[in-house]
């Protein structure tokens, strides 16, 4: 008997299969293995060559199909019980398996196109049923706390906080601008000068606490002995600075010494 395919791409070797077990319409239970076989042999003879994925998968099914056709040919086996054991047992489960699963996801498929046809109308209900909360019964809603409750809430609370704090810059003192008027301090730096004729660096700085201060004093000296007001004299590495001022700087008022660029 012989057959004409009309080849059209399967999704793989069991479909396949079952094209031809409902074109020849024999029963999937009793299947004419040889039939089946050459035609579907015939079926790869046609197919294209350049798909080797798919050819992959139809000839490792060939082969079984031409090892069960194989083993029919030749007297048949039995198991414990006596029972003749029929090759094609194994092939029939899976065909039935996969057509099971093939008209399950046809049947989505359809409930899915049906789904896509219905609308459904928006929700429409009044604003007084939907500004509605319904009230809170206060003795419910304490109705399971203790005080040992609370005190785990609490603690609890407490602890998030004070994982919040970072251990390292929460140590940082605060951080205040420092007001200093500079005018202020070079006149009070020069007039101490002129009026002590020599003293200490050190004297100068300890008059007054604060970084910016020092930097003040420390301009002041640097601008009275540019103008040569004042002489500095350090004894030793790292020894005592001394300030004497000059024979001539009390004939100038301290304010005309320090009018010079930036610093009036």
């Amino acid at each position: 008997m012989e057959l004409s395919l009309k080849l059209q791409h399967f999704e793989g070797p069991m479909d396949l299969l079952l094209h031809l077990i409902e074109k020849n319409k024999v029963s999937i239970y009793d299947i004419p293995i040889a039939m089946i076989t050459d035609q579907y042999m015939e079926y790869l003879e046609n197919m294209d060559r350049n798909r080797l994925d798919d050819m992959s998968e139809f000839l490792v099914m060939a082969a079984e199909l031409l090892d069960i056709k194989a083993r029919m040919l030749l007297p048949a086996e039995k198991n414990e019980d006596g029972e003749e054991i029929d090759p094609r047992e194994e092939l029939v489960a899976r065909l039935l398996e996969y057509k099971m699963y093939k008209y399950m996801s046809l049947q989505l498929k359809d409930r899915e196109d049906e789904a896509g046809k219905k609308l459904f109308r928006s929700q429409q209900l009044p604003e007084e049923v939907i500004r509605f909360k319904p009230p809170v019964d206060t003795s419910q809603l304490l109705e399971d706390v203790t005080i040992l409750k609370l005190g785990a809430v609490f603690a609890e609370v407490m602890r998030r906080q004070e994982d919040r704090v970072d251990p390292v810059r929460s140590q940082f003192g605060r951080i205040e601008k420092e007001q200093v008027d500079t005018k202020k301090v070079m006149t009070s730096v020069t007039r101490r000068i002129l009026k002590k004729h020599k003293c200490t660096f050190r004297s100068l700085l300890e008059r007054r606490p604060g970084k910016m201060y020092a930097v003040i004093t420390f301009l002041t000296v640097l601008e009275l002995v540019r103008r040569g007001k004042v002489q500095v004299v350090q004894e030793g590495l790292f020894g005592e600075i001394y300030i004497n001022a000059a024979e001539d700087a009390g004939e100038e008022n301290e304010g005309q010494i320090l009018e010079v660029d930036g610093y009036e």
